[in-house]
C-alpha cells in the first residue's frame, strides 16, 4: 500500500480534544473515561451522549458551547456548523487555514467518535412507519465522519465500539498520540460505514415509493436500479480456488438474521482456518441439510451432494448419508440439521474417515470433545438455530461475478408443495413414494445441472451432476448407485430431475434400471412421450411446474 510520506503528513498526532456523539452507547463511557483520565483529553459532546458522560463523572462541554447555537429542530441541527467542521477540516500546517481558525475562533479536533442513528435496525422492526424511518436517517453523523476521515492526516475517526480499545492501545504506546497508518485505516473503515449506511436507505425508500403499486413491487423484488451490498469482511483467506488467487470472506450485513444460522454467521470451534473452497462446500452442505424437518445429514464434495439422508435419529441420518458414496465422502464436508449428540459424534468419527468440515447448529459438550479428539485439523462449525426447514422469505439476493459485471437473483427457496404438483401418470403415488419424491425433489434442487438424482427410503443413492446432457446424467446416476452397492435399491427408487426431460430417453434409462417414480418440472414439447412411457411401465410421474437449475 502506498502511504504519503511528504513532510506535511505528520506520522504521530497527539489527541488533545475529542468530539463524541453516538447513538449506540455501548462502551462509550469507558472509552471517554480513559481518554480524559489517562491522557487529559478535552471532551465535547451532544445531547444524550453528553448526559451519559456527565453522569459518569466526566467533564464534558456541550456542542452548543462550541457553536454558539443551541441544538434545534428536535436535534436535526446541532453539529452542522463551521466551528465543528472547521475543527475537522483545517490543515494544521497551512498558514491560511490557521489564520482562518484564529480569526473565527475555531479550535482543532483531534478525535471524532461517531456512530449513526440506527436506521437499519429501525426499518427491520415489525410495524416501523415511514416517519420513524425518515427520522432515523442521520445527517450530521455522516457529515462529521466524512469530514474527519478526509483529514485523517490529523484526526482519528472512530465509528465502531470495536475500535475503542485499538485507539487506546496506540495512545498508550505513543504517549497519547496515534500513528498515521492507523489513522488511515480508521478513515477507510469510516467511508465503508457511510457507504453501507446510504446503501441501506436507498432500497427502503424505493420500496416505500412503490408500495402502492403491487405490480411494480412484484417486478422489483429487491432488484433495484442500483445495488450496493453491505459487505463486511469476516476474514482474509489464504487464497481463493487456487494459490495464485487472493480471496477474502465477507458477510452480507443486509441478510443477518433473515435465514437462520448459516456458514456466514457460524462460529468455528476447532480446526484449521477455513479455505475458500471449504466455505463454498460448507454453505452447500448446510443449505441442503436445512431443507428437511426430520433429522437430516448431507455430505458434500465440490458443492454437490455425494450423500444425503433423513432418519429417525441424527446418527441414523448420518450413517445413511455417508453410505451413499463412501469413496467420494473421503475429504468431504458433513452438515447436520440438529445439535450433534454424542451418539452421532461417535458415528461420525468411526472407521478410517477423513472430513474437512463438520457444520451443524451446535454440539453437546461430549460430542465436541469426541470430534476434536478424532481430527486435529477438521474445521468444526456451529451455526446456531437453522430456523426450521428451508428459508421461506426469498428476500436475500445472490450475487455472481462475470467479467465486468455482476449477475443478481433471488435465492431459490421454493420447497415441496404436493398440492401444487400434477400427477401426470395413471399410476398414483403411494404415501411411501410421496415421501421419496419429496426427499429427492428437495435434494435434486442442490445438485448442479444437468441433475438427475435417485433415492429410496430417505437416502440419496447417487446423483448425476453437472453433465452436458440429461441422458448422461441419468446414466451416471445409475452407474454410481450400482458402483456404491445400491443396485438392488434402485428397484423401486424415486428419481428427480431438476429440469424437464426433452425426450423420453432419460426416463427410459431410469425405468430400465428399476426406478418406479419420477418427479420433474415438465414443460417439454415431448412431455407426452414421457407420460406414455411411464404409463406403459406403471411408473409414477409427477410434474412440479417448477425447475431448479443450479449452475
Amino acid at each position: 500500500m502506498h502511504v504519503p510520506t511528504q513532510s506535511t503528513t505528520p506520522e504521530m498526532v497527539q489527541i488533545k480534544r475529542a468530539l463524541i456523539s453516538v447513538s449506540d452507547k455501548s462502551g462509550i463511557v469507558e472509552f471517554a473515561a480513559a481518554l480524559q483520565k489517562e491522557f487529559g483529553v478535552e471532551l465535547v459532546s451532544t445531547g444524550g451522549t453528553a448526559k451519559a458522560l456527565r453522569e459518569a463523572g466526566l467533564k464534558v462541554a456541550d456542542i452548543s458551547e462550541v457553536t454558539g447555537f443551541p441544538e434545534m429542530m428536535d436535534g436535526r441541527v446541532k453539529t452542522l456548523h463551521p466551528k465543528v467542521h472547521g475543527g475537522f477540516l483545517a490543515l494544521r500546517d497551512n498558514p491560511e487555514h490557521l489564520a482562518a481558525m484564529e480569526k473565527h475562533g475555531i479550535q482543532p479536533i483531534d478525535l471524532v467518535c461517531v456512530n449513526l442513528y440506527p436506521f437499519e435496525a429501525t426499518v427491520a422492526k415489525p410495524g416501523c412507519t415511514f416517519v420513524e424511518a425518515i427520522e432515523n436517517i442521520d445527517i450530521g453523523g455522516p457529515a462529521m465522519i466524512r469530514s474527519a476521515a478526509k483529514n485523517h492526516r490529523s484526526i482519528c475517526v472512530v465509528t465502531d465500539a470495536v475500535q475503542y480499545e485499538k485507539v487506546l492501545k496506540h495512545m498508550r504506546a505513543n504517549n497519547g498520540a496515534t500513528p498515521y497508518r492507523f489513522r488511515l485505516d480508521l478513515a477507510m473503515w469510516a467511508y465503508t460505514r457511510t457507504a453501507q449506511y446510504d446503501a441501506a436507505i436507498y432500497p427502503y425508500l424505493a420500496a416505500a415509493y412503490f408500495k402502492e403499486d403491487a405490480e411494480k413491487v412484484a417486478e422489483q423484488k429487491g432488484l433495484l436500479p442500483a445495488l450496493t451490498p453491505r459487505l463486511k469482511k469476516i476474514s482474509d483467506l489464504r487464497y481463493g480456488e487456487n494459490p495464485h488467487q487472493a480471496a477474502a470472506f465477507y458477510e452480507n450485513a443486509e441478510c443477518r438474521g433473515q435465514n437462520g444460522g448459516s456458514v456466514s454467521t457460524a462460529k468455528q470451534l476447532h480446526g484449521k482456518a477455513l479455505s475458500y473452497i471449504n466455505i463454498l462446500d460448507a454453505d452447500a452442505a448446510i443449505e441442503l441439510a436445512r431443507e428437511f424437518s426430520q433429522p437430516g445429514a448431507a455430505v458434500i464434495k465440490h458443492t454437490n451432494p455425494c450423500g444425503c439422508a433423513i432418519g429417525r435419529t441424527l446418527a441414523e441420518a448420518f450413517d445413511l448419508a455417508y453410505a451413499g458414496d463412501p469413496v467420494a465422502a473421503f475429504g468431504g464436508i458433513v452438515a447436520l440439521n440438529r445439535e450433534v449428540d454424542e451418539e452421532t459424534a461417535n458415528h461420525i468419527v468411526s472407521g478410517k474417515r477423513f472430513l474437512e468440515v463438520v457444520i451443524a447448529p451446535g454440539y453437546t459438550p461430549g460430542a465436541l470433545v469426541t470430534l476434536k479428539d478424532r481430527w486435529k485439523d477438521c474445521r468444526i462449525l456451529a451455526t446456531g438455530p437453522l430456523g426450521g426447514g428451508a428459508a421461506k422469505g426469498g428476500g436475500e439476493l445472490q450475487y455472481r461475478s462475470v467479467t465486468g459485471g455482476v449477475l443478481v437473483q433471488q435465492r431459490d427457496v421454493a420447497g415441496f408443495d404436493r398440492g401444487a404438483f400434477t400427477v401426470a401418470s395413471v399410476t398414483q403415488p403411494s404415501e411411501e413414494q410421496w415421501r421419496d419424491l419429496e426427499f429427492i425433489w428437495l435434494t435434486t434442487k442442490h445438485v448442479k445441472s444437468n441433475a438427475i438424482a435417485l433415492a429410496k427410503g430417505g437416502q440419496l443413492l447417487a446423483a448425476g451432476a453437472g453433465q452436458m446432457s440429461r441422458v448422461t446424467s441419468s446414466k451416471l446416476a445409475i452407474e454410481l448407485a450400482r458402483q456404491n452397492g445400491h443396485g438392488d435399491a434402485i428397484k423401486g427408487a424415486a428419481a428427480g430431475s431438476d429440469a424437464f426431460f426433452p425426450f423420453a430417453d432419460g426416463p427410459e434409462i431410469l425405468i430400465s434400471a428399476g426406478v418406479t417414480a419420477i418427479i420433474q418440472p415438465g414443460g417439454s414439447k415431448k412431455d407426452q412421450d414421457t407420460i406414455d412411457l411411464c404409463n406403459k411401465h406403471n411408473v409414477v410421474l409427477v410434474m412440479t411446474g417448477r425447475r431448479h437449475f443450479a449452475h
